[in-house]
């Protein structure tokens, strides 16, 4: 980007020093704030008529901001979700900007007081026990790929990881040759967590990296799964290995694997199972990396949830239709004739 307008200098900043430096954001933050203002800047020069050369922060206005959010939207054709994600980019900026450009304080406040837009809370997608059971089954472990790939799928459930999460694993993390087994992944802001493994899943993960020859410690840089290149597997890397499988378990039994299944319902199923184990709340916080309890909540919710509609099928279910000594009353014939007994 050229940094002739004092937009392109900030928003250069702001990219390459503040956040990187400053706030220490991950990769994909950076990559996800970057393509929210590409987009800003093709609406300003699309629909207003103004050239990323002559861009300026006075273009960087409520009205303008309002303006390519309603863009994303309805041209794009993109969720509230996504719209929301792109005012937290300008947030940023904004907030960044306070500081740096002090005599738009106005502005940047009318800015920061759009609000995000409410969206819909969607259901849980999480696979039952059997679920999971029935997708670790499907690698053919007799192949070299299909012990690698189980290694992945088994190591994503286990661990609860995000899919970036297992994509940024490094030998290093390992820690396998004594107990307690653990790995080190590595969360949102690059925060690091410690996440204790069990025994069935570390002879998956110590098998694999003997026989890729992961296990001297001159390969501790080198990335934990990998792939035919031996360049570090990607988010869609990891996502195709799921999907592969997930495909062929709901062959076998549709009931069991969703139609929508993501890695992140790997991630839920964890989470579920260890609250259904009886696991708390604050353990489970840790184990998926979370900043907040609350947010950890929704799997207690949502456990409750499922209880009790169990509890209601159950006892519809079970117990035997039993007639009422009022059913006269939803006999509409009956009740007139005996009204009628009045007059």
């Amino acid at each position: 980007m050229t940094t002739a307008t004092d937009f392109a200098r900030q928003l250069s900043r702001f990219l390459t020093e503040y956040l990187p430096h400053e706030r220490n954001v991950s990769p994909n933050t950076l990559s996800a704030y970057r393509d929210a203002f590409v987009q800003y800047i093709d609406y300003m020069r699309n629909q207003k008529g103004v050239a990323v050369e002559r861009l300026q922060l006075k273009h960087l206005t409520r009205q303008n901001v309002l303006g390519y959010l309603n863009w994303v939207l309805d041209e794009r054709h993109c969720s509230p979700a996504t719209r929301n994600y792109r005012l937290a980019a300008i947030h940023a900026f904004v907030s960044f900007l306070q500081y740096n450009i002090i005599e738009q304080s106005e502005e940047w406040q009318k800015i920061l007081s759009i609000k995000a837009m409410r969206t819909e809370r969607k259901a849980l997608n999480y696979l039952s026990q059997e679920g999971i059971r029935l997708l670790l089954q499907q690698p053919d472990v007799t192949t070299r790929q299909g012990r690698r790939h189980l290694a992945i799928l088994s190591l994503m459930y286990d661990t609860g990881a995000r899919v970036q999460e297992i994509a940024d694993l490094t030998v290093e993390c390992v820690h396998i040759n004594s107990e307690p087994y653990t790995i080190r992944l590595f969360g949102k802001g690059r925060k690091a967590r410690v996440v204790p493994m069990v025994k069935e899943q570390v002879d998956h993960l110590r098998r694999y990296m003997e026989e890729n020859r992961l296990d001297s410690s001159n390969m501790f840089g080198t990335p934990l799964f990998f792939n035919n290149r031996h360049e570090k597997l990607t988010r869609e890397g990891v996502a195709y290995v799921l999907k592969t499988y997930a495909d062929m378990a709901r062959k076998v039994n549709p009931s069991l694997i969703p139609d929508r299944l993501s890695c992140h319902s790997i991630r839920h199923s964890k989470a579920m199972h260890l609250l259904q184990a009886g696991v708390n709340l604050v353990y489970i916080r840790d184990i998926l990396g979370h900043v907040s309890i609350q947010t950890t909540d929704i799997y207690a919710r949502a456990d409750s949830k499922a209880k009790r509609e169990a509890l209601e099928k159950a006892y519809a279910d079970l117990n035997p239709e039993v007639k009422s000594d009022r059913a006269w009353e939803r006999n509409k014939n009956l009740l007139e004739w005996l009204k009628s007994l009045n007059h």
